[in-house]
């Protein structure tokens, strides 16, 4: 078993993504993996989430790499990455918020002597945890959100007349961002199993030769803090599962429902025995629980 069970694991690539939702966790404590990954541990107020911040570094093969370790080592019930993003459509402005529908990962494909045939490879967001950030921004009358796939690419894009604009325009039109680590952490959570996971990307440019300047102008920390602040009305709307750490305690001891003991909450050393009457049958017999 890991030393910690948190219940959701919150992704970052840069120290000012790490920043704005890390303002949001209470009671913070660092925990270490044994082969250096840092991560803290806290909660989240009003509600029953335990959240566990990690701070990746850029690239989609690091943060699969990084978010499949983390995964292993903490066993999270759902997965978010959250940071800044280019803006691919006209009427997606800086400060504005894409949620992940879900993520492509734009390099796959095969050159002929015809040209690039695209090899589309692509993973959906979370139903459940689309549906709570639905939900969540009808009341965030601050922040504007589009639900749209999200492309990811190991480039940052800053020419909206480059070959690889214009490629996405032709191959992937209907990406409303464009960022480098999303498909990564995606396809870990893919790979472990069933695990909620979740691309929320605030924009910071609008991936053409501006970014500089809407860099330079403060629009990467507000990028962050609207994706930061979607992120925690998303947790406050979805709930732990049934039956994990976080939801209501079962009671204690054994309740017997019908042929069948119920154990679960109780603490027993060796063997249990149980006697059973099989009255319709006209037998009886004993049984040997471990």
């Amino acid at each position: 078993m890991p030393d910690i069970q948190p219940t959701v694991l919150v992704l970052t690539a840069l120290p000012l993504e790490y920043a704005a939702i890390r303002a949001h966790v209470v009671e913070r404590k660092e925990r270490v993996h044994r082969d250096g990954t840092r991560v803290e541990v806290g909660r989240l107020t009003s509600t029953s989430w335990h959240v566990t911040l990690a701070e990746l570094g850029m690239g989609a093969e690091r943060a699969g790499v990084l978010t499949t370790q983390l995964i292993d080592w903490l066993r999270p019930e759902a997965v978010l990455f959250v940071g800044v993003a280019g803006s691919l459509k006209d009427d997606i402005e800086i400060g504005d918020v894409v949620v992940g529908t879900q993520v492509y990962e734009i390099h796959g494909g095969k050159q002929t002597p015809e040209g690039f045939l695209v090899r589309p490879k692509a993973l959906p967001g979370s139903h459940a945890l689309e549906q709570a950030a639905r939900s969540a921004v009808r009341d965030m009358p601050g922040v504007r959100a589009h639900f749209l796939p999200i492309a990811t690419g190991d480039v940052v894009l800053a020419d909206a007349e480059s070959e690889l604009a214009r490629f996405l325009r032709r191959s992937y039109n209907d990406a409303g961002a464009i960022e480098t680590e999303g498909s990564g952490a995606l396809q870990a959570a893919h790979l472990s199993g069933r695990l909620n996971a979740l691309v929320i990307r605030g924009i910071s440019d609008r991936a053409d030769a501006g970014k500089h300047q809407a860099d330079a102008s403060g629009s990467q920390q507000r990028a962050a803090e609207h994706a930061a602040a979607v992120t925690v009305a998303v947790l406050h709307k979805h709930r732990p599962r049934e039956g994990s750490s976080d939801s209501e305690e079962e009671p204690q001891g054994a309740t017997y429902g019908g042929d069948h003991i119920d154990f679960r909450g109780g603490t027993f050393h060796g063997p249990v025995t149980g006697k059973a009457d099989h009255l319709l049958r006209g037998q009886s017999g004993a049984h040997s629980l471990t």
